[in-house]
C-alpha cells in the first residue's frame, strides 16, 4: 500500500482530484492526505517539498493553467529545465482552469443546470472557463442559480454557494471518464494516474 498526497489550489480542484483517485481502488485503499491552500504560489513555492515526498510516495499536485501560454513553459518553470523527478511526483494542469474539466461533462451539466443550454464541445479552449460556467448558471433553476451566480453588487465573481454546490455534484454526479471525451488536458491526468495505479499494482 502506497499512501498518496493530493495538492491543489482550491476546493473545486480538490474534489476533482478525489473523484480521480477513485477510479482506482489501489489509489484510493487510503484517504489521501489533502495539501490545500487558496492560490498556485503554494503549490509552486512548495515544488521542493513535493518532489522529496514523491521519493516515498505518490504525489498529484493539480493546478490550473490560468494565464500561463501553455503547458510546456508552466512545467518547465515549475519543474527546471531539466524536468527531472520522481514518477511518483504527478504534476497535472488543467486547462486553463478546474472549471474547464467540469464543463466537459454534458451530462452532468444537464442535471446541474438544465437542457436548453448549448454547452462548450471544447472546454480546454475557453479563454475563461470559470466565467463560461457562471454564464451558464445564470440560465439554471433558481436555487442552482441563486448559489452559483453572485448577486448584483458583490464583489466576489460567483455567488456564495459556489464552491459547496459544485463539489457536491462532483461528488455525486460528476464523470472524469466522459469529461476526459471533451477535455485533452483532464484525458492526459487520467491516463498518468493510471500509470501510477498500474505501477502500485505491480509492486504488491
Amino acid at each position: 500500500m502506497m499512501p498518496v498526497a493530493l495538492a491543489t489550489e482550491d476546493e473545486l480542484s480538490e474534489a476533482a482530484g478525489v473523484k480521480l483517485l477513485s477510479e482506482h481502488p489501489v489509489l484510493a485503499e487510503t484517504p489521501p492526505m489533502l495539501l490545500r491552500k487558496n492560490g498556485f504560489g503554494y503549490l509552486r513555492s512548495r515544488m521542493d517539498s513535493w518532489r522529496q515526498m514523491a521519493n516515498r510516495q505518490i504525489v498529484i499536485v493539480l493546478t490550473d493553467l490560468d494565464k500561463v501560454a501553455c503547458p510546456v513553459i508552466l512545467l518547465k518553470d515549475w519543474l527546471g529545465a531539466e524536468r527531472q523527478h520522481s514518477e511518483n511526483l504527478l504534476l497535472r494542469i488543467a486547462e486553463r482552469e478546474v472549471e474547464s474539466w467540469l464543463l466537459a461533462d454534458h451530462e452532468a451539466l444537464v442535471k446541474l443546470i438544465g437542457k436548453k443550454i448549448q454547452f462548450p464541445v471544447q472546454p480546454d479552449n475557453l479563454s475563461d472557463p470559470k466565467q463560461h460556467l457562471l454564464g451558464l448558471a445564470k440560465k439554471a433553476h433558481r436555487a442552482v442559480r441563486e448559489d452559483l451566480v453572485a448577486q448584483q453588487g458583490a464583489i466576489a465573481r460567483q455567488g456564495i454557494g459556489y464552491n459547496s454546490r459544485l463539489v457536491k455534484w462532483i461528488q455525486t454526479e460528476w464523470s472524469p471518464e466522459r469529461a476526459a471525451t471533451r477535455s485533452p488536458s483532464l484525458l492526459r491526468a487520467r491516463n498518468v494516474m493510471r500509470e501510477a495505479a498500474n505501477r502500485v499494482m505491480q509492486a504488491k
